[in-house]
């Protein structure tokens, strides 16, 4: 009998059941089990695919989206991919609002996947006309046949991760998980994820992961929004200058606050030691569990799970660049230039 041809639809098939990856040498001499959700895996590379397939396909669902119409979005990169890609199957033109903050590779990758692109001056305030989140609200206004994403005040955002992430991290985990560390942006991930595992045991630790410059943890701790918090930072997709309604601070037990040049170094690091090349917001995570581990966060017996959100050829030109890091001033006597020169052989 002929044998039947195994093979996905499309590309769209293979988002979700990233796989879960036990950590050994970066975490040697950290206390407890640590384990890396490789979201770097989904065919977008990163964890916003999840999002972006499940918004749209809810749109599609309710009658808001038609052949031919246009995705609006405001996106540090990630996101933006995920919706151009999800856009190229299913027809749909892409026009996206991006943060000058993006690397270049972000911002030409968009591009590659036939998405229109203004990129917008990053350190302005979220009601700045020249913002990425009011260019991409005024162009919806303005176009007739679009929608908006919106996904930091989308509430189907959380629920996408609810869904996907968090069932799959407690099966992969056999429920045995003690924390969760995932940074937090617009705070999808982390809220429908840490709702998801909270509901299955109370006692799981949902931690994350904020930058310098941004306002989540202080209002995590006190609900009050502090615009003194907020000073550029380098970290893209992580840390807000406003409030996002996509996420559930009351699922978050805490956060903690990582540095641009820490994470960056700590990104480089997992390349090195784990062979798994990570982007710069899986630093973050990963720095902020070093930190975590000095504060005797953990025991021998806990299980950490972390969210390494994307793949590390997104931040060529960036972290991963020895050119932009000394720019940044970010090898020291401590940290020095770590890759290995290259020799040509003539």
């Amino acid at each position: 009998m002929e044998q039947k041809i195994k093979a996905y639809n499309n590309v769209l098939d293979l988002i979700g059941d990233t796989p879960l990856l036990k950590l050994s040498k970066i975490t040697q001499n950290l206390t407890g089990n640590f384990y890396a959700k490789v979201e770097a895996f989904n065919p977008g590379h990163s964890s916003k695919d999840r999002i972006a397939l499940h918004i749209i396909e809810e749109a599609e669902r309710r009658g808001l989206l038609k052949p031919g119409d246009t995705i609006i979005e405001t996106t540090s990169g990630n996101t933006g991919f995920s919706i151009a890609m999800v856009s190229v199957i299913k027809g749909y033109e892409c026009i996206l609002a991006v943060s000058s903050k993006s690397s270049k590779d972000k911002i030409d990758m968009l591009r590659s996947m036939g998405a229109k692109v203004y990129v917008c001056p990053a350190h302005v305030s979220a009601d700045d006309p020249r913002s990425y989140y009011q260019v991409a609200r005024r162009i919806h206004e303005e176009m007739k046949g679009s929608i908006y994403i919106n996904q930091y005040f989308n509430q189907l955002n959380m629920d996408a991760h609810y869904q996907t992430t968090g069932p799959e991290i407690w099966k992969q985990t056999g429920g045995q998980l003690t924390h969760l560390i995932a940074c937090s942006g617009t705070g999808g991930t982390i809220s429908g994820t840490g709702r998801y595992l909270k509901e299955k045991n109370p006692n799981i630790k949902i931690i994350g992961v904020d930058a310098y410059g941004s306002v989540l943890k202080k209002y995590h701790e006190t609900r009050e929004f502090d615009s003194e918090e907020i000073y550029p930072y380098r970290i893209e997709g992580l840390g807000k200058n406003l409030i996002p309604a996509a996420t559930d601070f009351d699922v978050i037990n805490k956060f903690v606050k990582v540095t641009d040049e820490e994470s960056a170094h700590t990104a480089r690091e997992i390349s090195k030691t784990e062979g798994c090349f990570v982007g710069y917001t899986s630093g973050a995570v990963m720095q902020a569990v070093k930190q975590l581990d000095k504060e005797s966060e953990f025991s021998k017996d806990s299980n950490i799970v972390m969210i390494f959100p994307d793949h590390g050829s997104r931040y060529m030109s960036k972290i991963y660049s020895d050119g932009w890091m000394q720019a940044q001033g970010f090898f020291d006597s401590v940290n020095t230039e770590e890759t290995q020169k290259i020799e040509y052989i003539k």
